[in-house]
């Protein structure tokens, strides 16, 4: 039988269970020799016999069962019902018996810290600190009884019950035990991180240090010392004025006092003493492998623990391997790049580190520069600084990806600690000089003597041969073989991506920029630009963006069409059109759609995402939205009309520079550079379209090596086969994988889970240091969310947030508020009338989409999608970059 108490020295890691995890850490340091202060733990079994003994909690737990986060004011009385009957009901006598029996045996005469433990807290994926209440400096048996009784009673207050109900916990599940410790009375007190929780720096000592009692410190009635320690040395102090604090009374509980003043401003620890702290903590970190969040005091002469917990806010270390020096290797966050910042799957970062071109020991290997963090990737860019022109070049370069991702490799490399301790790259220069100069030489050829027109011909000539060779590589073959080329076609398709098909859009991006200049420098007239971009011919994106629109104005005709679309249901979608008036004419073009792009779906670059031709749940509300948006045939007379004014932009500009001195030579530079921009722009998508048709080849093999590892019983469901590698997929079709195979796949479900909640920085160093730049001061109004300006113009309307396009609703005159948008999200273009996102710049999807389709847009405004409500009516004005919120929503309102 479980007991109803156990003490410190009975008590480990693996007895979680039964005393929660902040008894299950204080006995399972007290069994390592740190000094904890001695006690025990009235366990779970307690709190169920008393429990237990109630009537009316079964139809509490029932209540709670279906109480929502957000409804605070039924929480509140819910709660408060719960902790009344509580505090209202004996502790059974037998649990009473075995707390006062162990309190005698510790010490009737000493005071106690009485802390409730739950079994959801400290874990080290989740935090539940502070949710449950504490009484120090408890005295005497019946203080002692009385406090226990509120600390089971505080598993039922409302920011628990709030908490537990937003992060899907079983109320029931949730059991709590309370630690009984001995109190130290503490001249000095606070808060210890073994890495920086600011920065996430792994291996700085961050150490928080007041007077007297630590509540004071975690409850924020006062301001503590900060002292930062790295390797055994002080980097880093702040000495706060610490006008008061919280001291034990000699008859039980605590009072708060002014400090004298003398004692304000001094230091709480000496530098001896803070070394010290520094030292326990690394001690625990490295007994509990990892980085750790401790409550510490100091009381005669002697350092205390009174708890450790997991850090759960640092972002997961990518493994990179140690070098001498030991320097800090800089990580640029992939999908920034991209525009797809969710977790993804180990099979899609597998393909992806394969794909990447650079630090590969051979073409099936996957690269040593591009590292899995959190479920996403890392590519290392580090060496590349070994090179000065880099320096300054590549952040550049960046800028037209994300301003803060920009600016933060900007300050990186210029800090002196980093360019000191970087070794040298031999044969980086050569590498790269081999890489870019055919890349450079095709980009020259086109941007000055290529009839620019015939470009998109040969490109989609060159995807077409690529694709079929791709697929005739990967049929007929199954078991390794398929595997293996898998591995083979992806290590290709990157290489393939830069050397042959980069080379086309390449001219349209610098010809973009230098006629920006130049009408500039020439006419003064720098926005001419946002309105040559509009409507760019033969945009592979764009064109599947009024395909959708031809869709929609084809299902208005036929009312039953419509009706199957709006009821939202993707499934058994095609086969259901041929039961209704008007299904088989929008059946042919619904199949011609997706013999074309089929293959694409939001978040497109993660290859364990359904396309759209397995599932449609994404894309028909987009063409909802366009039926209930747009009339019939207006995205096509909008797309031509902004052609009709790019065009009369481009001849105004040219006669402009014509009437000038040397305009004629001036107008001909102008009038090479508007062809080239308007037809090798409209290619910029061209290259992702082919990825996609690759991707679509891959997921394709891999799905059906998953159907035979499924049929041979190895697997239990297809889609595990995307919680694996490449390689361990490999491993596992010849028979030679080693690992747990049911053991490996739940601890990946289970990561990928957790992955999905964190938010990815977009620079980390491999010690963990989230590097965030900063932005450039805009001239907007007070109060207004400041992000990068990528399409002009300035709108006002009704905010409407959407995290994912299948739950899209946008109506008319809405402002579309996202994380990021990727060409899967494109269909939303049409209704939307401006565009915010999280991430971004001047020449990532989104940015290109808005201004080709003529609305503002601003990107790169952190946090946008929580910050900006659905029904907020704003301001957006994507030309000088912010949005500004006018009128809040009603709560309740839309």
């Amino acid at each position: 039988m479980i007991g109803y108490v156990l003490g410190f020295g009975q008590i480990d890691k693996s007895s979680l269970p039964l005393v929660g995890g902040k008894g299950a850490n204080l006995g399972e340091m007290t069994r390592a020799g740190f000094p904890v202060p001695s006690g025990f733990c009235v366990t779970t079994a307690a709190y169920r016999a008393f429990i237990e003994q109630s009537s009316e909690m079964p139809g509490f737990f029932g209540q709670l069962a279906n109480v929502k986060a957000n409804r605070l004011d039924e929480i509140a009385e819910l709660g408060s019902s719960i902790r009344g009957h509580l505090l209202t009901m004996p502790i059974p006598a037998p649990v009473r018996s075995a707390i006062v029996d162990s309190w005698r045996r510790s010490g009737a005469d000493k005071a106690y810290a009485v802390r409730s433990s739950a079994t959801a807290e400290d874990l080290p994926t989740a935090s539940f600190a502070g949710q449950q209440d504490t009484y120090l400096n408890v005295r005497g048996e019946e203080q002692l009884l009385q406090a226990i009784r509120k600390c089971w009673a505080s598993l039922f207050t409302d920011r628990a019950i709030s908490y537990r109900a937003k992060n899907n916990f079983d109320h029931r599940a949730v059991l709590l035990s309370v630690v009984v410790q001995q109190m130290v009375f503490p001249e000095v007190s606070g808060i210890m991180f073994t890495a920086d929780p600011v920065s996430g720096r792994r291996g700085t000592v961050s150490i928080d240090a007041s007077f007297g009692l630590g509540e004071a410190l975690v409850s924020g009635l006062v301001s503590a010392d900060l002292y930062q320690v790295r390797a055994g040395a002080i980097t880093g102090k702040k000495v706060a004025r610490k006008k008061i604090a919280i001291f034990a009374l000699p008859e039980g509980g605590t009072e708060t006092q002014s400090l004298p003043p003398d004692m304000q401003e001094r230091q709480a620890l000496d530098d001896g003493q803070i070394v010290r702290l520094a030292a326990l903590g690394a001690a625990i970190e490295n007994h509990y492998g990892a980085e750790q969040d401790i409550e510490w005091c100091y009381a005669d002469g002697r350092f205390f623990v009174v708890q450790s917990r997991p850090i759960t806010s640092l972002y997961p270390l990518p493994h990179v391997p140690a070098e001498p020096g030991e320097y800090p290797h800089l990580l640029l966050s992939f999908g920034h790049q991209q525009m797809m910042t969710d977790a993804m799957k180990p099979m899609a970062l597998s393909v992806w580190r394969t794909m990447f071109p650079f630090g590969k020991p051979s073409l099936r290997a996957e690269s040593k520069l591009a590292y899995a963090a959190g479920g996403r990737m890392y590519v290392d860019i580090t060496k590349l600084f070994s090179l000065k022109p880099a320096r300054k070049l590549f952040p550049k370069a960046l800028g037209i990806i994300d301003e803060r991702m920009s600016s933060g490799v900007a300050e990186f490399v210029a800090r002196d600690s980093f360019l000191r301790n970087l070794p040298a790259a031999p044969g980086l220069r050569k590498g790269i000089v081999q890489f870019l100069a055919p890349i450079a030489a095709r980009l020259v050829r086109r941007l000055l003597f290529t009839r620019t027109e015939r470009m998109a011909g040969e490109m989609g000539a060159k995807i077409e041969a690529w694709t079929k060779s791709c697929e005739m590589k990967l049929s007929g073959v199954s078991g390794p073989e398929r595997i293996v080329r898998v591995q083979e076609q992806a290590g290709a398709l990157l290489r393939f991506f830069f050397r042959q098909l980069l080379p086309y859009p390449l001219p349209g991006l610098i010809a973009s920029r230098l006629v920006h200049a130049l009408a500039n420098k020439w006419l003064g007239d720098p926005d001419s630009l946002h309105v040559l971009n509009k409507s760019l011919p033969g945009n592979v994106t764009s064109e599947m963006g009024l395909m959708i629109g031809d869709l929609a104005d084809t299902a208005r005709r036929y009312p039953q069409v419509a009706e199957l679309i709006r009821s939202g249901d993707p499934a058994r979608f095609r086969e259901r059109l041929q039961q209704v008036e008007g299904g088989d004419a929008f059946g042919r073009e619904w199949d011609r759609f997706m013999r074309l792009y089929g293959m694409r779906c939001p978040g497109e670059i993660d290859i364990t995402r359904p396309r759209w031709r397995e599932d449609a749940s994404a894309l028909l509300p987009s063409i909802d939205s366009h039926m209930r948006t747009m009339r019939p045939g207006e995205h096509r007379e909008k797309f031509a009309q902004g052609a009709q004014e790019a065009e009369a932009a481009a001849r105004g500009l040219v006669a402009r520079l014509r009437a000038q001195r040397f305009g004629l030579i001036k107008a001909k530079l102008m009038f090479r550079l508007l062809h080239v921009f308007r037809n090798a722009m409209a290619l910029r998508e061209h290259p992702k379209y082919a990825m996609m048709q690759q991707f679509a080849l891959i997921r394709e093999a891999l799905l059906a090596e998953a159907s035979k590892l499924t049929g041979d019983g190895v697997l239990k469901r297809e889609d595990d086969v995307f919680y694996l590698t490449l390689d361990e997929l490999l491993a596992l079709a010849e028979g030679k994988l080693t690992a747990d195979l049911e053991t490996l796949l739940d601890r990946r479900k289970r990561d990928y889970e957790r992955f999905c909640t964190l938010k990815p920085p977009r620079l980390m160093t491999s010690e963990g240091e989230i590097v965030t730049g900063r932005r450039e001061q805009h001239d907007a109004p007070e109060g207004a969310l400041l992000g990068t300006p990528v399409s002009a113009g300035i709108v006002e309307g009704p905010a409407r947030v959407v995290l994912r396009p299948e739950d899209a609703k946008l109506n008319k005159g809405e402002i579309l508020i996202a994380p990021f948008t990727d060409p899967g999200w494109t269909p939303l273009f049409h209704s939307a009338v401006g565009l915010v996102m999280e991430v971004g710049g001047l020449m990532t999807h989104g940015a290109v989409v808005a201004r080709e389709y003529g609305i503002p847009a601003v990107v790169g405004i952190d946090g946008a999608t929580g910050k900006i409500k659905d029904g907020d009516y704003i301001r957006l004005d994507g030309t000088r970059g912010y949005v500004l919120i006018l009128k809040p929503s009603q709560p309740g309102g839309n």
